[in-house]
């Protein structure tokens, strides 16, 4: 009895392993044949971005979409600076000059497979930049996560902007607003979604009035996410911050494996149909570059934002 009661065991214990290994596998999300909505003609007025980078996080493809590989990822850490002529504002916050004890608030297991590595602070390369945090017209985030609000204590007196919905996830979310909920409800000021549909999403809010920089709801990974439309003088570009990790989870489309979507997004089910309608809006819009904010293959080939000598 013990020999085969030990047989059964190994056999589920093989039957476990096997079913969490074909979690990783390919699995193309389904796309409609329809193509995707047109973005709205370009407006006359546009904005100029750059990537102020704020570290990195050294992990694999196999966690970032299913069917990736071993191959080792940097996924960066990096804060998008967006000027027009009414001011500037950054999208994301990225790491700050607290990380060691902020990357503490992440859970264990996303600890165990992945290290950060710290890059030159925000604040520095916006000085650099003749960027005064007083000229900063405010932040906005894509999500509430960790890694997306690090600099925020760096800045402070700068307005940090989110919608209702993520203020409520950043009041509600538990362990996955730690951090956020840690600087003050009150420090995240909202704004509505009081604009119409935009590229095939429900509504929209146009943070300039000129449709240069327009947000949209994309609910998935965190309830309150958006993608950001940049409209530039050379490429528009959709920043999407988490709703993929790597440019695959839109091109192929691909969701995260099941143990990386778990520990993250709040409702996978909303996120597959959000990667599918960018998968489509992405083939009807050759010249939309759609953005994860933690590929840096995408984000190394964007403006930088360079230093400025003094006047």
């Amino acid at each position: 009895m013990p020999r085969k009661l030990a047989a059964v065991s190994l056999a589920a214990l093989l039957a476990a392993a096997g079913a969490f290994a074909w979690t990783f596998t390919a699995a193309p999300l389904p796309v409609p044949q329809q193509a995707g909505p047109a973005l709205p003609p370009a407006p006359a007025q546009r904005v100029q971005v750059a990537v102020a980078e704020t570290g990195s996080m050294e992990s694999n493809a196999l966690f970032a979409y299913r069917g990736g590989s071993l191959e080792k990822r940097l996924f960066g850490m990096d804060v998008f600076v967006i000027r027009h002529p009414q001011g500037s504002v950054l999208f994301e916050a990225g790491f700050g000059s607290h990380l060691s004890e902020h990357f503490k608030t992440v859970p264990l297991l996303m600890r165990s497979v992945s290290k950060v590595h710290p890059a030159e602070l925000l604040t520095e390369q916006l000085a650099a930049a003749r960027i005064a945090p007083a000229d900063l017209k405010g932040i906005f985030l894509t999500h509430s996560h960790w890694d997306h609000v690090g600099a925020l204590p760096d800045l402070p007196g700068v307005p940090v902007y989110v919608n209702r919905a993520e203020r409520d996830f950043i009041e509600h979310g538990g362990e996955a607003t730690t951090l956020a909920r840690s600087f003050g409800v009150d420090r995240f000021q909202l704004y509505e979604f009081e604009g119409p549909a935009y590229a095939g999403f429900p509504a929209s809010h146009d943070v300039f009035g000129d449709g240069s920089l327009v947000l949209v709801p994309a609910g998935g990974h965190t309830p309150g996410a958006v993608i950001a439309f940049l409209r530039t003088a050379d490429r528009d570009y959709a920043l999407i911050g988490d709703l993929a990790w790597q440019k695959e989870g839109v091109e192929i489309p691909a969701e995260k494996p099941w143990m990386s979507r778990n520990m993250v997004d709040a409702d996978p089910e909303t996120l597959r149909g959000v990667l599918v309608q960018l998968h489509q809006l992405q083939a009807a819009n050759p010249n939309l570059v759609i953005v994860p904010s933690h590929d840096r293959r995408v984000t190394s080939q964007m403006p930088r934002l360079a230093a400025q000598a003094a006047p």
